[in-house]
């Protein structure tokens, strides 16, 4: 089946990376947060348990980076229980096949997000006259092709649940990409937000490798309908989170 699981013709390495390329953080008990490169993963505690959950897969040829980062806070031979999406742009898809192959677990994303992970359309390519940033003109070589996942692709659940995320629900916030979620727990506030906001001028190089804390919108070269980042910024700001982590 794995077999038939492909990246775009033009997936490829991308030469990034920040001062906070490596370093783990434990924000809270159940959720710790890993740089690759310039992106972050998020791994999720299963409560009562040695399980977990895999949220987003990194950078392009970060699999073992990825695996390594797990096993050091589950143990040798870590592997989760899924793989949750919050999109399908290349920062947060770069090591999933690698990871399926290895782990042989499903992966979840929201149904408006699929055609983009079954290789059925590809996303638009990168604009770099979003801004005036150095990332925004070295834009266009970034991967912009679908990644087919079919036999292990699966679409969240409607009750909006997240499987094997106790108490955290899954949000629809497009603008970014049209199936893009955020994850939110309303008992402690806990939020991840994938890309639907974040807090590094992602269009400036200077600030992706100093990783200068600031609040911005999504990246600018892959975001298509503003009108609706704008409206899930909203959505998420009216949970009153207590924290957020971002891609």
């Amino acid at each position: 089946m794995d077999k038939d699981m492909s990246y775009g013709d033009d997936y490829k390495f991308i030469p990034a990376t920040s001062k906070q390329s490596g370093i783990s953080i434990e924000v809270l008990p159940d959720l710790y947060v890993h740089t690759i490169q310039i992106v972050n993963i998020v791994f999720y505690s299963c409560p009562n348990s040695d399980d977990f959950v895999l949220i987003d897969a990194g950078m392009p040829s970060s699999a073992d980076a990825i695996i390594t980062a797990a096993e050091k806070r589950f143990g040798e031979n870590a592997r989760p229980k899924a793989i949750i999406l919050t999109h399908g742009h290349f920062d947060h898809v770069g090591a999933v096949i690698e990871l399926v192959r290895h782990w042989k677990v499903p992966v979840y994303a929201h149904s408006l997000e699929l055609p983009y992970l079954t290789g059925e359309i590809d996303y638009p390519e990168a604009d770099p006259s979003s801004d005036s940033g150095l990332v925004a003109k070295m834009s266009p070589i970034f991967p912009n092709e679908a990644v087919n996942l079919t036999g292990y692709i699966e679409e969240l659940p409607l009750d909006g649940t997240v499987p094997y995320m106790e108490g955290f629900q899954w949000i629809h916030t497009p603008g970014h990409s049209p199936g893009h979620v955020s994850l939110f727990r309303e008992s402690d506030g806990a939020l991840i937000v994938g890309d639907a906001f974040v807090t590094v001028k992602q269009e400036s190089l200077y600030k992706v490798f100093t990783q200068e804390k600031e609040i911005n919108g999504p990246p600018k070269y892959f975001t298509t309908d503003w009108a609706s980042a704008s409206e899930s910024v909203k959505k998420l700001e009216a949970l009153k989170p207590s924290l957020a982590i971002t891609g």
